[in-house]
């Protein structure tokens, strides 16, 4: 009876416990849910979108979008809303989700400062607000959440200092990224930081100034350190370095270090790398590090697979040691003073895929070893003084992609073997002493999709026709070479071109309408040529052009300023003579209507067997130069003597032998309109669009010619005012 009675208290006992437990639940949800829809209140985004099912009555908060709850279904355990867009401001309101051990908001567009409050969220482990439009100072509290490993408050727009708690307050973190902000200061490590669960240290891109601190040699299970792109300075934390034997990334590219022994001693450096056996990347560009490479280089991991010590004062030869970190993709020694010649040993690091040695003082020949670096797909030599040939054994380069040999003193011929690479995008040969052809080979490039640079070289021969293959093509630079015949038509065909520069050639005859077609063509210059012709129509219809330049050729006729040429001063049509428009500092171009006849002859004492006179038209043609006139002047049918006007003005131009010739295009028999008792009579055309008569005397003839003269040019007149 006893047993029985005591069995039915307990079991009022447990049932009552029970209940009070659930309502427990019950009144922890509904406040989680409380504090969501408070947050959801600062959301400015539409959340029918963004949020889709909250705030629904007949929802579960537990089913609500980016809401993970525990098993029981009765607390808020973690918040994922990343990449959905939401605006507005971070709620305090969260901080009453007690249970809560994650939120994340990455990549949104939240603003304003992040909440204090965050803080008392004691369970809290992983805090994640990257990306987004933050700003203001890091709230301290959050340095004090005692189960905190992964804190990423990265790509906003933090300032201030980093508080001291976040690094110095003994918890376990392990993941820190504060990058892509503007925070200040010093980096807060005092001596008694400890930090020894810490693995990343990502503080990038910041305006962090002062040295790095010693107490991160306490961090000796770090992995990742990333400082680069701020102001720290002082010497090269070898000391540090050397107590961080599971190192793997270690980016301290542009900032202010300098190496040891007042910047002329690599060699600390390099050692204390040494010990890191697992160190795959190291980037040190952009500090004005100086001294020489030691050989010493050849001792790090073989697990290094990435090298950067580009925009440096280091100076010496490359070590052959070099080879020895044979897992290498990419080594940059870019922007230094380097001198020497290319050890052939750095031919032997067959995983190369990008080598950048430009802006250096190699000097000697490229090694044709190169053609033994089965991935190399990018290879930069631009701007050093590298002399003799392009090696053939470039051929070999199939993933070849972009070949950068600019600005050396590189000769002889392009090697038609270049052909081969048939991945290559960028070809830039610019800037040397090149001579021959332009392969056809080269010319077919379909693979190059972005520029083909063989200008300031000694190039001669015709533009290839094959050229027309570079359908993809963005920018062609043939400029300053002896390149020469036409422009081909076919380069019409180059439909993504969007720069083509042909000065300073040789080029001779028009200049092709398939130019003008070319839909994406921003800048084209075909200026010091002996380029002929009108400018084609085309080229103004353009809606692409910007940028023109047709000066000093011989191009003639009539320019608008409409359409692509709307924009372009005089300055893109000097030297060109026979060019007349409404581009200002332009000569008006005559007008149709004739006022009168001019008509000069004139004796050529030089020509023993004929003389020469022309019959010309009178265009509004206004001439300030002032000259004696030696030949007689017939205007309107009567003769006037040179010494009589020789004090006027003169009004009409003086027109040379040479100009006499090709307007008649040398006298030629399609050019013969007429013959009579004192010579022959010529049609003719000067390059201002001038129509002439040219007659030609015989000298032999002793009657008075001039009346006869008078009356043909006056019977010229009539016929062209008919």
């Amino acid at each position: 009876m006893g047993f029985r009675k005591f069995s039915k208290y307990s079991f009022l006992f447990l049932f009552i416990s029970f209940f009070a437990v659930s309502c427990e639940d019950n009144v922890q949800i509904l406040n989680d849910r409380s504090s969501l829809l408070s947050f959801l209140s600062g959301v400015t985004s539409d959340p029918r979108q963004a949020l889709k099912n909250w705030n629904s009555s007949d929802s579960h908060v537990c089913n609500w979008v980016g809401i993970h709850c525990n098993n029981d279904r009765d607390h808020v355990i973690k918040i994922d809303l990343r990449g959905r867009s939401l605006t507005g401001k971070i709620s305090p309101s969260l901080s009453n989700l007690s249970f809560l051990t994650i939120l994340d908001l990455t990549g949104n567009f939240f603003e304003g400062q992040i909440p204090a409050e965050l803080g008392r969220l004691s369970l809290l482990e992983q805090l994640s607000l990257s990306f987004n439009f933050l700003e203001g100072n890091i709230p301290k509290e959050l340095g004090f959440l005692p189960k905190m490993y992964y804190l990423n408050l990265g790509s906003n727009r933090l300032s201030g200092e980093i508080p001291m708690p976040l690094l110095c307050n003994g918890s376990s973190l392990q993941y820190l990224d504060l990058s892509n902000n503007s925070l200040s200061g010093l980096i807060p490590m005092n001596d008694q930081c400890e930090l020894r669960d810490l693995r990343f240290l990502l503080l990038w891109s910041n305006d962090l100034v002062g040295q790095i601190p010693k107490s991160l040699s306490n961090s000796s299970i770090i992995e990742w350190i990333d400082l680069e792109s701020n102001s720290l300075s002082g010497e090269l934390p070898s000391d540090i370095l050397a107590h961080l034997p599971l190192l793997q990334y270690l980016y301290l590219s542009y900032n202010n270090f300098i190496s040891h022994n007042g910047n002329t001693n690599l060699d600390p450096f390099f050692s204390s790398l040494s010990n890191s056996s697992n160190l795959q990347e190291f980037e040190l560009a952009g500090n004005n590090i100086g001294g020489a490479l030691p050989p010493i280089i050849g001792d790090l991991s073989t697990n290094l697979v990435q090298i950067q010590l580009d925009e440096n004062l280091i100076y010496g030869s490359i070590p052959p040691q070099i080879s020895n970190l044979f897992n290498l993709t990419l080594l940059n020694l870019s922007h230094n003073f380097l001198n020497g010649s290319i050890p052939h040993e750095i031919c032997q690091l067959e995983r190369l895929e990008r080598l950048y040695l430009s802006n250096n003082s190699l000097s000697g020949e490229i090694p044709s070893a190169f053609g033994n670096v089965p991935h190399l797909g990018l290879l930069d030599l631009s701007n050093n003084k590298l002399s003799g040939s392009i090696p053939d054994s470039f051929a070999n380069l199939s993933q070849l992609r972009r070949l950068f040999l600019y600005g050396n003193q590189l000769s002889g011929t392009i090697p038609p073997s270049l052909g081969k690479c048939i991945n290559l995008e960028i070809l830039d040969l610019s800037q040397n002493r090149i001579s021959g052809e332009i392969p056809s080979e080269v010319a077919g490039l379909s693979s190059l999709k972005l520029y083909l640079n063989l200008s300031s070289n000694f190039l001669h021969g015709p533009i290839p026709l094959e050229l027309s293959k570079m359908d993809m093509v963005l920018a062609i630079e043939l400029s300053s070479n002896n390149l020469s015949g036409t422009i081909p038509p076919q380069i019409g065909s180059c439909i993504a071109l969007e720069h083509l520069n042909l000065s300073h050639n040789l080029l001779q005859g028009p200049l092709p309408t398939t130019i003008g077609q070319l839909t994406y063509l921003r800048d084209l210059d075909v200026s010091f040529n002996r380029l002929t012709g009108e400018i084609p129509q085309s080229l103004q219809r353009s809606s692409a052009l910007e940028h023109l330049n047709f000066s000093f050729n011989n191009f003639h006729g009539n320019v608008s300023n409409k359409g692509a040429f709307s924009s372009l001063s005089i300055d893109s049509f000097m030297g060109n003579r026979g060019l007349c428009g409404s581009i200002k500092g332009m000569q008006s171009c005559p007008k149709k209507r004739i006022q009168h006849l001019l008509i000069v002859a004139v004796i050529l004492s030089a020509f023993s067997i004929a003389a020469l006179t022309f019959c010309t038209l009178r265009f509004p043609i206004s001439l300030e130069a002032k000259f004696k006139r030696q030949f007689s002047v017939f205007s309107g049918g009567e003769m006037e003597t040179g010494e009589e006007k020789g004090s006027k003005e003169m009004k009409y131009p003086r027109i040379t032998h040479r100009e006499l010739i090709e307007a008649t295009g040398g006298f030629s028999s399609s050019s013969l309109i007429g013959s009579g008792l004192f010579g022959h009579v010529y049609k003719g055309l000067l390059q201002d669009n001038t129509r002439i008569a040219v007659k030609v005397l015989d000298s032999r003839t002793k009657a008075d010619i001039s009346g006869s003269f008078k009356r043909e040019c006056q019977v010229f007149k009539r016929q062209l005012h008919s």
